[in-house]
């Protein structure tokens, strides 16, 4: 009896040395991840608001120390007011192209989705190959603007959201079809021989069950869109066609720079999607890992 005692209490002692060792490494990992964090996004984010803060000379040495004269509000005011309230024209213009850009993928990136995975067919590499195709290749400027003006959409509303959804449906129809995994088939069967139909079991039935990866989408796309720079100003020119991240051209041009005023416009137009992930972030999450695992 003495001898198994006394063999157990070292085998017990070395069990929890393994777990307050490895208990040690989870609270250093996390402690490593937070401060990263900090780094990679607390430092450029504070970067931005001190600036955003200053005066127009004090701004232009660009470094982060406080400012000596606190004037966040007052480059806020100018920025409202440069080129007569261009903003508000571009905030309107970014809400309306994002809002629709992701009703459009949602309705038709969770449709193709389902489809793409309840009926396996000899075309379905055909199809996932053109999913592909449309992540990998670039989009040509010259043609889609050739091809917007022949169909009388170019500079309009309709043609640069149309645009957006070209660009991000792949994307979107590859989330939806791995997310379509978790759903039994099941589900599908027993409302067809209950009498429903097709339409009525996605919108119904399918649709609803769709949230988490809906959210997920909404997020992701939302910050594309919204974030796009390119595509509006290809796609969507002129200045009453402005969209939020085109009016960072009215505090720079060639030979100077406001560089308070520029920083307060960046931080006015990073607060929505900044709101929006903080609502979603766990729908992220779990939108992005449930179709990973069947």
């Amino acid at each position: 009896m003495t001898n198994s005692a006394s063999t157990v209490q070292p085998t017990l002692h070395k069990h929890s040395n393994r777990l307050a060792g490895k208990k040690a490494k989870k609270v250093l990992a996390e402690i490593v991840a937070v401060l990263l964090t900090i780094i990679l996004f607390g430092v450029p984010l504070y970067f931005v608001f001190v600036n955003a803060a200053k005066d127009t000379q004090e701004s232009s040495l660009l470094n982060m120390s406080w400012p000596t004269s606190f004037q966040l509000i007052e480059n806020i005011q100018a920025v409202f007011l440069a080129e007569n309230g261009m903003i508000i024209r571009a905030f309107m213009n970014s809400m309306i192209i994002t809002g629709a850009s992701i009703a459009l993928l949602i309705l038709f990136g969770s449709m193709a989705g389902f489809v793409l995975h309840r009926k396996v067919s000899k075309l379905s590499p055909f199809y996932n190959f053109l999913i592909l195709a449309g992540l990998i290749i670039p989009p040509a400027i010259v043609p889609t603007i050739w091809v917007l003006e022949s169909i009388g959409m170019f500079k309009t509303l309709p043609g640069i959201i149309l645009v957006e959804v070209a660009l991000h449906l792949p994307f979107t129809i590859l989330l939806y079809k791995g997310f379509m995994a978790t759903i039994p088939k099941q589900i599908d069967e027993a409302a067809l021989i209950d009498g429903c139909g097709k339409f009525k079991l996605f919108f119904s039935i399918i649709f609803p069950l769709l949230k988490p990866v809906s959210a997920t989408v909404i997020v992701l796309t939302a910050v594309g869109v919204y974030n796009d720079f390119v595509n509006p100003l290809y796609f969507f020119p002129g200045a009453d066609n402005a969209t939020l991240q085109l009016t960072l051209y009215n505090f720079t041009s060639l030979y100077s720079t406001q560089w308070n005023l520029l920083f307060t416009n960046i931080l006015l137009i990073s607060l929505p999607p900044l709101v929006l992930f903080i609502f979603f972030n766990k729908q992220i999450v779990a939108g992005m890992t449930a179709g990973s695992v069947k």
